[in-house]
């Protein structure tokens, strides 16, 4: 074989850095031997991977086209490793989950996963749809976990389980007296909302269920936490639009209030999403069985 495992990871380390000196210090070796990793490589094959600007390294358009190969490669010598060590258990996770799914689902998934495999740990990232996709295209997440409909070519987007956004408001809010009826498009105009940031699958399903008369609601706020939004309307603010999931405890306390539009569908999916040039490893699938289980369960 004309290259090495090291020189294939000194590669990545380069494409998703952009910089052979970050590049070293993330595979924990010097300047030099990582520069010289790479010059080998691409000498072995009379090849160039990047174009250099200045200090900086960008793929050019055969580095691009190898580097969903060099990932799942890697990947496969990782998991064989992991294998040769641990008799073919499911191994060390990293997963990215939209705000709802990582605040109020994803914990438990990860302390079943870990009770399973003692050894094994999982790392959550918990952001917006955008930033877990950003992140799975480039092979920084193993699986991603979202909220919000996604058209991407490089991405499988596999359903996972059904969800539903409720409107809702503060006990004292003048609605709160008619929860048990149907709000109209003219209550939801003469209200103030507090609404999920612009990228998030929560904002994203909120505007679609809001068509016809969404740039004519008065939004007072934007905000990225489900925690501050359901405080503001607490504090008598607006009205919110969020999970099912997240809002179950706060109904059963009483410390909000759902309120009922049946003309608007407010129904949605959470769905898995993978690279489809990235290796699915025992433990991505193991993660992806514990998550529909878990729907079953529930």
């Amino acid at each position: 074989m004309r290259y090495s495992l090291r020189q294939l990871q000194v590669f990545l380390a380069a494409a998703h850095f952009e910089n052979i000196t970050r590049a070293a210090e993330s595979l924990s070796m010097s300047q030099s031997a990582a520069s010289s990793a790479l010059k080998e490589l691409e000498q072995q094959f009379d090849i160039q991977l990047f174009d250099r600007i200045g200090k900086r390294l960008q793929l050019n358009e055969l580095g691009r086209l190898v580097r969903p190969q060099a990932e799942s490669l890697l990947a496969q010598a990782s998991e064989l490793e992991t294998s040769f060590s641990q008799h073919l258990q499911p191994g060390h996770l990293t997963v990215g989950a939209t705000l709802t799914i990582g605040n109020y689902l994803a914990v438990d998934l990860m302390a079943r996963y870990m009770l399973e495999q003692p050894q094994a740990k999982v790392t959550l990232d918990v952001e917006n749809t955008a930033a877990i996709a950003s992140k799975v295209l480039n092979f920084e997440l193993d699986i991603g976990l979202i909220e919000g409909e996604l058209q991407q070519p490089d991405l499988d987007v596999l359903p996972w389980r059904q969800d539903q956004l409720v409107v809702f408001c503060s006990p004292e809010h003048p609605l709160a007296q008619r929860s048990e009826q149907a709000l109209t498009d003219t209550d939801l105009l003469a209200a103030t909302w507090i609404l999920r940031e612009k990228g998030s699958g929560t904002r994203q399903t909120f505007d679609r269920i809001m068509t016809g008369i969404l740039p004519e609601l008065q939004v007072l706020l934007e905000l990225q936490h489900t925690e501050a939004i359901k405080r503001a309307v607490e504090a008598g603010l607006g009205l919110g639009c969020l999970s099912a999931v997240a809002l179950a405890d706060a109904f059963k306390r009483g410390s909000l209030v759902p309120l009922q539009i049946p003309h608007r569908n407010t129904e949605r999916w959470f769905y898995f999403i993978l690279h489809k040039q990235k290796y699915r490893s025992a433990g991505v699938q193991r993660w992806i069985d514990l998550c529909r289980q878990s729907v079953l369960q529930s």
